[in-house]
């Protein structure tokens, strides 16, 4: 598999501000009423590229629900980002791929372009964009952060609320790139996650662990911050454990005490004051702060007070202000685009990653000082589906795939990348590693990828894979070679240049055309620019045909290649259709349709009337049959899936037709070089083929030497045809899962796993090595909210949609838990509930052939209860061949074995930290700068006017009078 690297680079323009004169009346207000009612005028289209309405004159903002609109420093933000919106324009008239572009505030506004109705991810709007993830990373440099918490007797009540809930909203601040510890402190400290003795990735996973444990603090005891402190700066001072090695600094919330700390400060801090920090005094009380403002004042930080729980998202972030400064006085060396990490777009664009860059007010508040502001951040988004455009999906064949990873080893262009519940904000984050199964080969891979190097490399793995259509899970060892070449059509094709000659005649693809030569899926691929997709099949074919009467098939605004191979496997398989199909009589083989599928996109069913319980994907890509036949060879029975669920309704033998597939990958070779461009099968009437399986599989022999007897007293004769009452025989696939069996009232287990049709006969099959486990892991799963938080149980329910097809080769088939909930949705009701879904994390055993091929009759002993099967795999296909005895009681027990997911409860969150996966930081770090004025951080300030900003544009400047409230110090 060859690996290659891809570096995007975006140009971000930013712009001089206008500025908006303070005045002391209502006519601040008026301001605001005029551009709200502007906006009311837009009128918005439909685009989608945005996937959503949008107005391309203009822009449109977007403030938090707890800022006062009114506010002077509102309404200056927004008449001098109102200027943002001409370069907003200009960048896109220069680049129509922009998708948006937005600048956030540091003080909460968002101006965004183009404009379009603003939504909130949630019913309630709860968005704030100093609170999104591309904001956080783009805002300040890397952070090693230790924050210690108050929890002596004294803290009680509404104060340990209000701190449980600051500390989570201080972890939200930060991201993968940082590193955190938590611990809470009274006469002594300690980590509230006990195993965690370091810093640790702030990373998802890592944060939900510490908010676990904060939420289980108790008060007692009393307050030694010396203590708290000392914890603090050894935990920093530790440079044996992993960090982000840039801004240090320790958060404190308390209540408020007299105790100061000074000589903790002169053993650990003084006088380089390399670490920050910042005290947070929580709750009413009447406590003198004046000691916690010292703190602050005294080691670079900030004190804050947290009275209510309104303001509490507001004070844990305003840290980011005094982080800026250093950057802002890096100047041009901190000008940098930063990517960020994965996540969902608040604005309905799906996933999408960022570049940002800070801005920064570069204006001099005297003859000989810098202003040192960071005003905010810009970023511009790019869509993971416009970067999936851009690979070459359909000449890696059907198996091959292309992706991406950042320094953090988290995907961001992956297959596997699909998940089902999103928090809008967190990242969303996979890694490579838990993305693909488990192999030491992958290790290699990812720390290459992040290191930056190029390179390519061939392995043999295992790979999970899962059927969209009938839920089957496949494992294989992958090796496909054949997706090196493929065949490529030009206009010089005899057989094209034939086909052209009929292009005319597209409407002959229509489905009412297709009675005498059977139907025709095309598989939905972007064969030309303005061609409109459907998920409809029939819709496509009509939007198809009806571009094709406009264009040709060599037409610029096509992909040559696409549209080239799709005419020619048209003719091919219509050939097939003309020259064989119609030729038989399918009823006499028992078959009740045959097909063909092309890596071209054609897909032919024959008869027509059989495309009506087609149920194959039309992409064959997407299509599990068509991706097992590839990798494997020989003949791949595929079964429909069936549950035993009560909200599935079950097929009834006497009344519907039961269909196995059973497909094969066409070899061809060119010039020794070996490609796989079609897949050919058939679907097989299961009664019918049931008798012919019992009469295949009777104990008839040519030489007629004997007969093998079945059980210890040979009291049968082991023929599936004449002792169906007494012997079971069983088709079991690859992956553990029935395809046929002698017992009619299996045919509705068809489809299942083998555990659940016999469990007894599936544990002696896996006991005497016929079939080898794995277990794998979904990091992307939902499932339903526990009813009781403190409980250890399982919820009652999972809710699990499946993934599309990814790679297989031998292959296993999974039942995974059907579908009967509601659509998923990350919802929260108007009274602020809990969402009903959360993320979780499932964990499935997959079964699979083991190497044994021979033929074996083996006893499953269990007393009274013992039995005689015999078990052989059948050449050149994935199936094997089972007769049992019918076990004579039901008393013999045994490990039930399962395929089914299931919730993995974590028992010990401490065990990857031994594993501590390979990361790459960012490479700069602007953490501290002795220009940086301790007035700035600590006091009232009245900042003067931002004159300019690092721009492309240079606009009229207006005076301003901009203000901003960062705290005390007495």
């Amino acid at each position: 598999m060859s690996l290659c690297v891809w570096y995007l680079f975006v140009c971000v323009c930013f712009v001089c501000p206008h500025m908006f004169q303070q005045t002391e009346d209502d006519e601040d207000l008026s301001v605001l009423e005029s551009l709200s009612s502007s906006s009311l005028e837009l009128e918005f289209v439909d685009d989608p590229n945005f996937k959503n309405k949008v107005n391309y004159s203009s822009s449109a903002v977007q403030i938090p629900t707890d800022i006062y609109k009114g506010s002077p420093v509102i309404l200056n933000e927004l008449n001098w980002t109102q200027a943002l919106e001409r370069v907003f324009i200009e960048n896109r008239r220069e680049d129509s791929s922009l998708r948006w572009q937005v600048f956030g505030s540091a003080t909460g506004v968002t101006r965004y372009y183009p404009a379009t109705p603003w939504r909130p991810p949630n019913k309630i709007d709860l968005y704030d964009v100093r609170r999104r993830p591309w904001y956080i990373q783009g805002a300040s440099s890397p952070k090693d952060m230790v924050i210690i918490v108050d929890v002596s007797g004294s803290v009680s009540g509404l104060t340990l609320k209000l701190m449980k809930t600051s500390v989570a909203e201080m972890l939200e601040t930060l991201s993968d790139d940082d590193y955190v510890n938590v611990a809470k402190f009274n006469e002594k400290a300690e980590a509230v996650v006990p195993c965690f003795r370091t810093l640790v990735q702030a990373n998802v996973r890592n944060k939900k662990i510490f908010k676990k444990a904060v939420m289980h603090m108790q008060a007692k005891g009393t307050t030694d911050y010396k203590s708290g402190f000392t914890f603090a700066f050894e935990q920093l001072l530790n440079t044996s454990a992993p960090r982000a090695n840039c801004n240090k600094m320790i958060m404190m919330f308390t209540d408020g005490g007299e105790d100061r700390a000074q000589e903790i400060f002169e053993k650990y801090n003084w006088p380089n004051k390399t670490v920050r920090v910042f005290t947070f005094s929580v709750g009413q009380h009447n406590y003198d702060v004046t000691p916690l403002q010292w703190i602050a004042c005294a080691n670079k930080g900030r004190h804050s007070l947290i009275l209510i729980l309104k303001i509490v998202s507001i004070k844990t972030a305003e840290y980011l202000d005094v982080l800026g400064r250093p950057m802002v006085l890096a100047g041009p060396r901190a000008k940098q685009v930063q990517w960020t990490n994965v996540y969902q777009d608040a604005l309905g664009l799906g996933l999408v990653i960022t570049g940002t860059m800070p801005v920064f007010n570069l204006t001099a508040d005297s003859a000989s000082s810098q202003n040192q502001l960071i005003l905010g951040v810009m970023g511009v988004d790019v869509a993971i589906n416009e970067i999936k455009k851009k690979t070459p999906t359909y000449r890696l064949g059907a198996n091959g795939y292309t992706f991406a990873t950042d320094p953090n080893g988290y995907v961001l262009l992956h297959p596997n990348l699909r998940p089902k519940i999103i928090n809008f904000r967190e990242p969303v984050t996979l890694d490579f590693l838990d993305a693909e199964l488990e192999d030491s080969n992958k290790e290699t891979i990812r720390r290459q990828m992040i290191d930056g190097k190029p390179g390519q490399i061939k392995i043999k793995t295992l790979i999970k894979s899962v059927d969209e259509a009938s839920h089957q899970y496949i494992l294989g060892l992958v090796l496909p070679t054949y997706s090196e070449n493929h065949i490529k059509a030009n206009l010089s094709d005899q057989i094209l240049q034939v086909q052209c000659k009929y292009s005319g005649d597209y409407p002959s693809l229509l489905p009412n055309s297709f009675e005498s030569e059977g139907h025709v899926f095309i598989a939905p691929r972007e064969y030309c620019n303005d061609l409109e997709l459907s998920n409809n099949n029939t819709e496509f074919l009509l939007n198809f045909i009806a571009l094709m009467e406009k264009v040709t098939p060599d037409s610029k605004q096509c992909d040559n290649l696409l549209l080239h191979n799709l005419i020619l496997d048209t003719g091919i398989i219509r050939q097939l259709v003309e020259k064989v199909w119609k030729n038989k009589d399918l009823n006499t083989y028992g078959f009740l349709a045959v097909f063909a599928a092309t890596d071209g996109g054609i897909t032919r069913v024959f008869p027509n009337k059989a495309a009506e319980t087609w149920e194959e994907d039309p992409e064959p890509f997407n299509a599990s049959y068509y991706r097992r036949s590839l990798d494997n060879k020989g003949y791949i029975f595929t079964a429909p899936y069936r549950s035993g669920d009560q909200c599935l309704s079950l097929l009834n033998p006497e009344n519907d037709t039961i269909g196995v597939l059973v497909s094969t990958a066409l070899d061809i070779t060119i010039g020794g070089k070996t490609i796989k461009p079609a897949v050919v099968g058939v679907k097989l009437d299961l009664e019918a083929w049931t008798d012919k399986f019992k009469i295949l599989a009777s104990n008839h022999t040519d030489n007629r030497q004997g007969s093998n007897m079945c059980g210890p007293n040979r009291v049968c004769e082991m023929d599936c045809e004449a002792n169906s009452e007494d012997l079971l025989c069983y088709l079991v696939d690859d992956g553990g899962f029935l395809i046929m069996s002698n017992q009619k009232e299996h045919w509705n287990e068809v489809g299942k796993f083998f555990g659940v049709v016999d469990p007894n006969l599936m544990y002696a099959l896996y006991n005497n090595s016929f079939y080898k486990r794995k277990q794998s892991f979904d990091y992307q799963s939902v499932c339903e909210q526990m009813q009781n938080s403190e409980a250890g149980a399982a919820p009652r329910g999972v809710f699990v949609p499946t993934i599309a097809d990814f790679v297989n080769l031998a292959w296993w088939t999974s039942a995974a838990p059907s579908l009967c909930s509601a659509d998923v949705a990350d919802e929260v009701d108007a009274e602020g509930a809990e969402p009903k879904e959360r993320s979780c994390v499932m964990i499935q055993t997959q079964y699979y052939f083991s190497n044994l091929s021979s033929s074996y009759n083996i006893l499953q002993d269990c007393g009274n209860c013992s039995r005689l099967f015999h078990a052989k795999r059948i050449n050149n296909t994935n199936l094997l061949f089972v007769v049992a005895e019918k076990l004579p009681c039901t008393s013999c027990e045994i490990e039930m074995l399962s395929q089914d997911e299931e919730e993995f409860m974590e028992e010990n969150p401490c065990e990857e930290l031994a594993m501590a996966r390979y990361r790459k930081g960012p490479s700069t770090c602007f953490d501290n700068n002795n220009t940086v004025r301790l007035s700035d951080i600590i006091s009232v300030t009245s900042l003067p006017p931002p004159l300019a900003i690092l721009s492309t544009k240079q606009l009229e400047e207006n005076q301003v009078i901009y203000s901003r409230f960062t705290g005390t110090c007495m």
